[in-house]
């Protein structure tokens, strides 16, 4: 065996276990993906046979699943960056890579806010006018610094 043939066989043990690596984050998102769907449908059951309106049994639905696929899909992108990177790290896979991100971050964006109600950057805003008007507190004047 010669020295070039120890190292295409090293190399190809390498990318064979990154596949296997991000075969396994791929399995892992899809359960994920699964589990969650399974989690939010067995509390929205119990709800139901306590007596919960359906408006809530079905909000809860959609947050417990809007949450495992915004979960799922950060866990499928490893694989897709972990398949790119290691195990074939070619142009045409390094931009579909790039629009998978770019479809993933858009998506995320457009969960949160349907789950949430509200855009991420305008969350803090709520929350901490909730948490003020819930202790008695003012806001602060606009041009106060803090």
């Amino acid at each position: 065996m010669s020295a070039a043939d120890g190292e295409l066989s090293q190399a190809m043990t390498y990318t064979h276990v990154m596949d296997h690596v991000a075969q396994v984050f791929e399995i892992v998102g899809t359960a994920v993906l699964v589990f969650g769907f399974g989690v939010g449908f067995v509390h929205a059951a119990v709800n139901g046979l306590r007596g919960r309106g359906s408006g809530g049994i079905y909000t809860m639905l959609r947050r417990y699943f809007g949450r495992s696929i915004l979960l799922g899909l950060e866990v499928l992108v490893a694989a897709d960056l972990i398949r790119t990177v290691a195990v074939e790290p070619t142009m045409e896979n390094v931009l579909v890579l790039g629009l998978i991100v770019l479809i993933r971050t858009f998506l995320s964006f457009s969960l949160e806010i349907e789950i949430d109600g509200v855009a991420p950057w305008r969350r803090w805003w709520l929350e901490r006018s909730r948490s003020a008007a819930g202790a008695g507190k003012t806001e602060p004047a606009a041009d106060a610094v803090e």
